[in-house]
């Protein structure tokens, strides 16, 4: 198939333009460090944590949100929050969230929102900070009250 010129040149002015202003390039490829499928936690072994009751589920999306239904025993921390939190010192962060702070290598540590974007923007934040084992379920809330809320 014959390279369309015009389109192929307007293609990478865009592109030109879009790095200028600081825009990232849109690409498929997964940045380096980014979230692999190791880190995404799926329904089943979701449910099977819940039922455990060992994982540290935080629920990431807002207050709001949150009213309207969530996962049993999981703790919400509004993306916009995480950073702070899991810098707190262990005291404060059982103070104002009401569970223990989790543990650097916690392999029970799981982010979600709703769809999945915010949960996956929390796990990248948790892991950049050192919680290597930080996962997220990325069905979000949306999966969960599909397939478990009666």
């Amino acid at each position: 198939m014959p390279l369309n010129r015009p389109m192929f040149q307007l293609q990478k002015i865009l592109g030109q333009a879009g790095r200028s202003l600081g825009l990232a390039r849109v690409s498929s490829t997964p940045a380096a460090g980014s979230m692999d499928r190791g880190n995404v936690i799926s329904h089943k072994d979701m449910k099977a944590l819940v039922a455990g009751g060992k994982a540290r589920i935080i629920d990431v999306r807002l207050p709001g949100e949150v009213a309207n239904g969530h996962i049993a025993n999981s703790v919400n921390i509004p993306v916009a929050e995480v950073e702070e939190a899991l810098k707190m010192d262990p005291e404060t962060f059982k103070m104002k969230y009401g569970m223990d702070k989790p543990r650097m290598d916690d392999e029970n540590l799981v982010f979600h929102c709703q769809m999945g974007r915010r949960g996956a923007q929390a796990t990248e934040i948790a892991m950049t900070l050192g919680y290597a084992k930080a996962r997220n379920y990325a069905g979000g809330y949306k999966e969960w009250s599909e397939k478990e809320v009666k």
